[in-house]
C-alpha cells in the first residue's frame, strides 16, 4: 500500500507543476491554492510512504515518478519535443524506478538510527 501512496504522492507532484504554470506567479487565486494543494497532498503521501519504505528509496521514486510524469505531460499536453535521447532519458529514470522498487526488502533488518552503526 505505501508503494501505492508513493506513486499517488508523485502524481500529485505532476499536478502542482501543471497547475502552477497557471498561478501567473502565484497572483492567480484558483490555480495558486489548486498548487498548494497538491503540494501538501504530495509531501504529504511522501511523509506516509516513508513510514515503511527506506527514506533514500521513496525520495527517489518519488521525485523519479513525478520527473518522468511532467516530462511525459509536457509532451502530450504542452507539445514539448520527442527527440529520441529524450524518449531514452524518460525511459531510464523510469527503469530506476523499477529497480528501486524490486528491490529485496530486508524487513527483518531494521535502518541504524542517526549516529548508529549497523553491527555486521
Amino acid at each position: 500500500m505505501a508503494w501505492l501512496i508513493l506513486f499517488l504522492g508523485g502524481m500529485f507532484e505532476v499536478g502542482w507543476l501543471i497547475t502552477m504554470k497557471y498561478t501567473d506567479g502565484f497572483t492567480r487565486l484558483a490555480p495558486s491554492a489548486a498548487t498548494l494543494a497538491l503540494m501538501g497532498a504530495s509531501v504529504g503521501c511522501l511523509g506516509i510512504a516513508v513510514k515503511t519504505i527506506p527514506m533514500g528509496t521513496a525520495y527517489a521514486v518519488w521525485t523519479g515518478t513525478s520527473i518522468a510524469g511532467a516530462a511525459v505531460v509536457g509532451i502530450c499536453v504542452f507539445g514539448e519535443s520527442t527527440t529520441p535521447l529524450r524518449l531514452v532519458s524518460i525511459a531510464l529514470i523510469l527503469a530506476g524506478v523499477v529497480g528501486l522498487r524490486v528491490q529485496p526488502n530486508h524487513a527483518g533488518d531494521p535502518s541504524p538510527r542517526a549516529g548508529e552503526t549497523r553491527q555486521k
